[in-house]
């Protein structure tokens, strides 16, 4: 299928024509989280074809955003991982989820909830409360967990916080809450210390289990 183009000599159409496809963005925010293989990425992307995510991310490396890396054994599966230039896309998801998070509402019956879709709008909020030298926050909802790392990562090349699926090994800190208290964080209806004030976040720290949970 020949490249579909703007044909306009400016910025914002330049980054459209790489990243203004349906889906893309989105595919973006999944591999935000770290490497995924492709059942993993049409498993969490409800409502995608797979001819369609196929093509996108074709059209994604093709734009220098997806690379393939086929992993070492016992594993030996193939993974998609943003490049440098599709990570860089982080500052306009986070700019694209605070815009949209007033719209959220209360969920649609045809609404699909993954918990790692909070990540994005919840990373800046967690790294605004968490200044203590807090490095992995886990966050638990009922429909699955993800963490945040707020410190540097190995390298030291951290440009800001980060997120991963699934559960932490080993969190500083553990957040459990319910959907509807992470949309109104993700929101900044709810501040988060009021939250665990109020009892609608429960903050614990796994390692210290002695300690003062709030």
């Amino acid at each position: 299928m020949p490249r579909r183009s703007y044909d306009q000599y400016c910025a914002v159409a330049r980054a459209l024509d790489a990243v203004g496809d349906r889906w893309t963005l989105l595919i973006v925010r999944e591999l935000l989280g770290g490497s995924r293989r492709y059942t993993d990425l049409h498993a969490d992307l409800p409502g995608v074809s797979t001819d369609m995510l196929a093509s996108r991310l074709k059209d994604m490396e093709r734009d220098g955003l997806v690379t393939r890396r086929r992993l070492a054994p016992p594993g030996a599966v193939t993974v998609y991982e943003l490049t440098a230039r599709g990570r860089a896309l982080r500052p306009a998801l986070t700019v694209l989820a605070d815009w949209g998070a007033p719209a959220l509402g209360e969920p649609r019956p045809t609404d699909a909830v993954r918990a790692h879709w909070f990540a994005v709008p919840l990373m800046a909020r967690l790294a605004r409360h968490f200044t203590d030298g807090t490095a992995v926050v886990g966050v638990a909802l009922d429909e699955g967990e993800f963490h945040v790392l707020l410190g540097p990562d190995a390298a030291g090349t951290a440009d800001g916080p980060r997120y991963a699926d699934g559960p932490a090994e080993r969190p500083d800190v553990l957040l459990r809450m319910d959907a509807a208290t992470c949309a109104a964080v993700a929101d900044d209806r709810l501040p988060l210390d009021r939250g665990i004030a109020a009892g609608r976040i429960a903050l614990t720290r796994p390692d210290a289990p002695d300690a003062d949970p709030a």
